[in-house]
């Protein structure tokens, strides 16, 4: 004869083996619901991709200290601001390749953001030739080469010249090599580039983590306005 706490210990573990089965069933038919509410509701198309467009890229070569203009296929979007961010990461992104011409770490990270802000007068008054400060007097030397169609300009056709405030990572700034001649034809490479493809770029500035920066690493000033139009040969 089975004893009684034997027989209720028994019934007490059949109730609430049926009860945790209950609930498993609940929650498989919960999951089960999510899954397929999530399937109707992926998208039935591939999300849109950004066209190829031609850029100009002004790439930085320190074995001749020299700037070169080129050709590069790449999707680019409408927003000016996101398009110039785009066409400079790319830049930074040959710059830390593998036998990169101008190694420099970081990539197309390195651009937190670029603003595009309309020139005024005091700009205008204060801005300086990119890489005029540099200390040795050897200024970089530009080797005009022909250039690839200039991208359409997706700023209003109203719009005068334009300031580029670059801001750039404090990682990039920290892990740029040092040295006036490399920092000079990274910042000048970053210039041209801008005018290259945004024609109404003529002045730029740059920030780290959002705020002003004394050097890139050491000697290329970054308080200063440059003049993006100075110093880079035109197509």
């Amino acid at each position: 004869m089975i004893p009684r706490y034997q027989t209720i210990l028994f019934i007490v573990l059949l109730v609430a083996s049926v009860a945790m089965g209950g609930v498993l069933w609940q929650l498989r038919e919960r999951a089960h619901q999510r899954l397929i509410a999530g399937q109707d509701s992926a998208p039935t198309q591939a999300p849109a991709v950004a066209p190829a467009e031609q850029a100009t890229l002004v790439v930085a070569n320190d074995d001749d200290n020299t700037l070169l203009r080129q050709a590069q296929s790449l999707p680019l979007p409408q927003d000016p601001g996101e398009r110039a961010r785009a066409i400079l990461g790319k830049l930074l992104d040959l710059y830390a390749a593998h036998g990169s011409a101008h190694p420099v770490p970081g990539g197309s990270g390195s651009i937190a953001q670029v603003f595009l802000l309309p020139v005024s007068a005091q700009n205008s008054e204060s801005g300086a030739a990119p890489g005029s400060s540099n200390a040795s007097g050897a200024m970089p030397r530009v080797e005009a080469k022909p250039a690839a169609p200039k991208t359409s300009d997706p700023i209003p056709s109203d719009s005068g010249p334009l300031l580029a405030v670059v801001n750039l990572t404090g990682a990039f700034v920290a892990g740029h090599p040092s040295g006036i001649e490399t920092e000079t034809l990274t910042v000048l490479s970053l210039c041209g580039t801008l005018h290259a493809n945004l024609p109404r770029v003529t002045q730029v500035r740059f920030l780290v983590d959002g705020k002003p920066g004394a050097t890139l690493a050491g000697h290329a000033d970054l308080t200063r306005t440059y003049l993006a139009t100075d110093d880079v040969a035109q197509p």
